[in-house]
């Protein structure tokens, strides 16, 4: 059976990598990407050949549409197709929205949003040529309630589960699924901010005592790559507990 193709957007480090492992595991041809750290996606690259998989890794920014026209003529040069995507590019930024420069709000938007409409845009047609798809977006609990200090990442959070919703619905008669993983408190490099006593303050208020690990978001996003066709249009909290 030919294998299948998934693309990992900001799979250098942390949960991407975790998920285009994951994928390589399953016998996944892997599409890797993300913007400057090409050593670190090389590295990458080189771990999921060990897994007998083919692994295409791009240099560029997916907030960019020619980047991403790019990226997927690639894609259709190298493979024909595309099964699976996962919007995984993301920044974040703490600090008072008052404080915040009008640069840094589109950079957010750009990274966090941009990305995800460029990245769908060029997959549905692919999909749609196949009869199936699916797509998959990394989200976060403060999409959902919002988090003080966070307001502008809180935003954009939104509106990458409000567009899961929507493209779920748009896409549901041509056998594409299309679900949202919001994401907790996840310990990686993004994270690693927090001094000893912040990270305790914290991991006190998850029920489930301690923050979550790439590999856990892996094995979800996995699940919704290759699980069963009736689920769609979900942003599922992966928290323990939290919110």
């Amino acid at each position: 059976m030919k294998k299948k193709v998934v693309l990992v957007t900001g799979a250098s480090r942390g949960i991407g990598k975790a998920i285009a492992v994951r994928f390589a595991k399953e016998g996944y041809h892997v599409v890797i990407n993300c913007v400057r750290r090409e050593q670190e996606l090389l590295s990458v690259q080189s771990e999921i050949g060990s897994y007998r998989v083919s692994c295409m890794t791009f240099l560029g920014d997916v907030g960019n549409m020619a980047d991403c026209e790019k990226l997927f003529g690639q894609i259709r040069e190298r493979y024909g197709t595309l099964d699976v995507l996962v919007n995984n590019a993301g920044i974040d930024y703490i600090g008072l929205l008052q404080e915040m420069e009008s640069a840094d709000w589109e950079r957010l938007i750009h990274t966090n949003l941009t990305s995800v409409f460029n990245c769908c845009r060029l997959a549905i047609p692919m999909m749609l040529t196949q009869g199936a798809g699916r797509i998959i977006n990394i989200s976060s609990v403060w999409g959902s309630v919002g988090a003080s200090c966070e307001v502008a990442y809180s935003a954009t959070k939104g509106g990458v589960n409000a567009f899961t919703r929507a493209l779920a619905k748009e896409l549901a008669p041509g056998n594409i699924q299309v679900n949202a993983v919001a994401c907790g408190a996840i310990d990686t490099e993004m994270n690693r901010w927090m001094d000893d006593e912040e990270r305790i303050r914290l991991t006190d208020e998850i029920p489930a005592g301690r923050m979550g690990t790439a590999e856990e978001v892996a094995e979800l996003v996995c699940h919704l790559g290759t699980g069963g066709s009736y689920l769609t249009g979900q942003v599922i909290r992966l928290d323990g507990g939290w919110i």
